[in-house]
Parts: structure tokens; C-alpha cells; sequence
């Protein structure tokens, strides 16, 4: 005589199954959303602790006489005025080849060049380019601006053209693979609009693609200008000065940084030095505040329009 299963007592039994998988997602998904949010908090008390520790040892040194005067052996004379004016040259110069050098080339890869095997191994060159260490990028630097490669004619010396170049290098992966993401971003609805209307491809790309991709152009050119402003490593192994006490007054000249100014101060034995470092950050931070500012107001402007 075979048992039958009461249908009612059935559905309790599947019900109670229900809740007891639900009551143990529920847990943890509450226990992941705890451990995500201590690990932001642990990120952000680092974070503040440094910045504190930074403007504790560094605010008493920003006076005027600390942007008017050249680097010193006496902490309390030391300044950042031919540093910050070579770290404004650099930036200038990075500014226009990356982004010409950058956007261009995502835009023959997305746009003109033909979809085959060349053409993904470039791909695939250029991302692995994206995590090469920045040393290497001075080296390459070393070799073919500051040394010309071994011709004489082509050597640029040291001077702001040739680190330009140089930090060019080394962020020019990011500023390629954002652009390309970006310009993949836009519809292919939006260029056959432009075709049906009568543009041709060029004028397709420069007033419609472009514009619908320049937020996430932007997103990528803010990190990696962020990161060649505050790269040490390439500067100082293409033979940048840590100090030198001049002005730069071209593309030509010779200069140090903000990055190798603060380097030097950071190794420099003397107690007081540690804060006049920590004085360099400060203003090497807010510049960096700004520019990011900038872009991003920008960026927020074009989302926005398109």
C-alpha cells in the first residue's frame, strides 16, 4: 500500500525550504556588504592619515618666498620655483601630443583600420603596453630623445622636449584603450544616421562620434596625465636634474620637476627637509586637484549636451 503526500503538507515543506535559502542570502549578502564597507573605511582612514600627516608637516612651509625661491641646502630657504615653472612647461607639452597622438591612433584603429590579425595584435599590444613598468618607458626615453639613438643630430638632450616625449610614451596605452572603449561606446545607429544624411566618414567622426565620446576620451586623459605628473622613475633616469636653479625658457631647455624636487627633499637627512617635502606635495596635489577639476567639468558638460 503505497503512502500518498498530502499536497498541502508539501507546499509547507518547499515553503520552509524557500526561507531558510532566502534567510542565508540574506546573511550573506549582509556580510559582504560589511566587509566592502570596512574595506572603504580602511582605504579612507589611510588615506586621511597620510593627508593629515602631509598638511601638519607641510602648511608652515607655503609661503610666498617658497614659490619665489630655487631649491637650497638651507631647509628654511629652499623653494619650488624652478620646479613648479618646469612641472607647468612639462605639463603644456604633454597636453597636445598625447591627446593628438592618442586620440588619433584609437580613432584609425575603431574607425579605419580593417578588422584582421595585424590589426588584434596591435590591439592586444597596445593594452599590454597599459601595465609595462615606468622605467622601462625611460629607458626607451633615454635611448631614443635623450640620446638620439645613437646620432647625434637627434639628441634632445635633457631638456622639457624630450621628458614631454618620454611621459608621452608612458601614458599613451591608457589614453588609447579609454578612447578606443569610448568611440566603441557610441551606436552604430548614430553614424548610419550621419551616412543617411549625406556626411561622409570624416565629417561623421569629427561631429558626431567625437562628441559622443569625448566623456570617456576625457575619463582615460585624467588618469594618465594624473599618473606622468607624478612619475619620478622616467625623470630621473633620463638624466632630469633633482635641482637645478633656472627657469626653463622653451622646449629646449633644461629644467627639473616637481616630482624629482620632492624626491630629493625626501632623502635629504635633515629632519626639516621632511617638511619641506611635505610642502612640494601639497602644491603637486592641488594642481592635480585643479586639472582633474577642469577635466571633469568638462567631461559633465559634454555628458550632458550628448
Amino acid at each position: 500500500m503505497t503512502a500518498t503526500t498530502d499536497p498541502r503538507t508539501k507546499g509547507l515543506v518547499d515553503k520552509s525550504k524557500v526561507e531558510k535559502n532566502l534567510s542565508s542570502r540574506d546573511k550573506k549578502n549582509s556580510l559582504n556588504k560589511w566587509l566592502f564597507f570596512a574595506c572603504i573605511v580602511f582605504a579612507l582612514i589611510v588615506l586621511a592619515a597620510l593627508l593629515i600627516q602631509t598638511l601638519v608637516k607641510g602648511v608652515g612651509h607655503l609661503t610666498p618666498e617658497f614659490f619665489t625661491s630655487f631649491s637650497s641646502s638651507t631647509p628654511s630657504q629652499a623653494g619650488i620655483k624652478g620646479a613648479l615653472a618646469g612641472t607647468l612647461w612639462l605639463m603644456i607639452t604633454i597636453i597636445p601630443i598625447s591627446i593628438i597622438l592618442g586620440v588619433g591612433t584609437a580613432i584609425y584603429l575603431e574607425e579605419y583600420a580593417r578588422d584582421n590579425m595585424f590589426t588584434s595584435f596591435v590591439k592586444i599590444c597596445i593594452s599590454n603596453l597599459a601595465g609595462v613598468p615606468s622605467i622601462v618607458f625611460g629607458l626607451l626615453g633615454l635611448t631614443l630623445f635623450v640620446r638620439g639613438a645613437g646620432i647625434e643630430s637627434l639628441s634632445l638632450g635633457n631638456t622639457v622636449i624630450a621628458a614631454a616625449l618620454t611621459m608621452s610614451l608612458l601614458i599613451l596605452p591608457i589614453i588609447i584603450v579609454s578612447s578606443q572603449e569610448a568611440i566603441r561606446a557610441v551606436p552604430n545607429s548614430v553614424r548610419e544616421a550621419s551616412y543617411g544624411l549625406g556626411g561622409n566618414k570624416w565629417q561623421t567622426i569629427r561631429k558626431v562620434v567625437l562628441p559622443a565620446a569625448l566623456p570617456g576620451i576625457l575619463t582615460g586623459f585624467i588618469l594618465s596625465l594624473s599618473r606622468a605628473l607624478g612619475e619620478t622613475a622616467p625623470l630621473i633616469l633620463i638624466g632630469i636634474p633633482t635641482i637645478f636653479l633656472a627657469v626653463p625658457s622653451g622646449l629646449f631647455s633644461m629644467f627639473t620637476a616637481l616630482p624629482t624636487q620632492i624626491y630629493t627633499w625626501a632623502k635629504m637627512p635633515q629632519a626639516e627637509f621632511q617638511n619641506v617635502a611635505s610642502a612640494g606635495i601639497i602644491v603637486l596635489l592641488v594642481i592635480l586637484l585643479l586639472m582633474n577639476g577642469l577635466a571633469i567639468f568638462l567631461r559633465n558638460k559634454f555628458s550632458r549636451k550628448y
